[in-house]
């Protein structure tokens, strides 16, 4: 399951996605708004996204990781638009037979989600705002072919 949402996301939801009575292990990443950076008070957090091509690295990203660890199931979950401080942004779940695996997976999986998927961070500031872009994309925040995911 892979999901970009303007609303507030649900951990228990996403992690019954993968769920299985065959699976010994199930991890789960939650990535929530802090109210601070670097010495900053943080206000809130925007996120855009280039949303088909966001999805699109998101099954790649998973594909990947069922085949590199042997897990059973993924699901990742994150919201676009304002979030703010305490609540989730980012959901993870990982599955798998054992626990190592599903561990080092859900990691990687945050990882390759913050390196290559389309996802950009504003952090908003009492004094100010930044962009905080990932690494390896082709689109900036504002570009035409950027957009915020439809509702849902």
């Amino acid at each position: 399951m892979i999901d970009l949402t303007h609303q507030p996301l649900d951990p228990e939801s996403v992690t019954a996605q993968v769920r299985r009575d065959t699976n010994g292990a199930v991890v789960t990443f939650l990535g929530t708004t802090r109210d601070n950076f670097e010495g900053k008070r943080v206000v809130i957090l925007e996120y855009e996204a280039f949303p088909e091509m966001a999805v699109k690295k998101l099954e790649e990203i998973a594909q990947q990781l069922k085949a590199e660890f042997g897990i059973d199931d993924i699901a990742i979950a994150h919201r676009i638009g304002p979030v703010p401080i305490g609540e989730i942004s980012l959901v993870v779940a990982v599955a798998s037979p054992h626990r190592k695996e599903a561990f080092f997976a859900c990691h990687a999986a945050v990882d390759r989600l913050k390196e290559t998927v389309p996802i950009w961070k504003k952090e908003v500031y009492e004094d100010g705002s930044r962009w905080v872009a990932c690494e390896d994309h082709e689109f900036e925040p504002g570009h035409e072919a950027a957009a915020h995911a439809p509702d849902g």
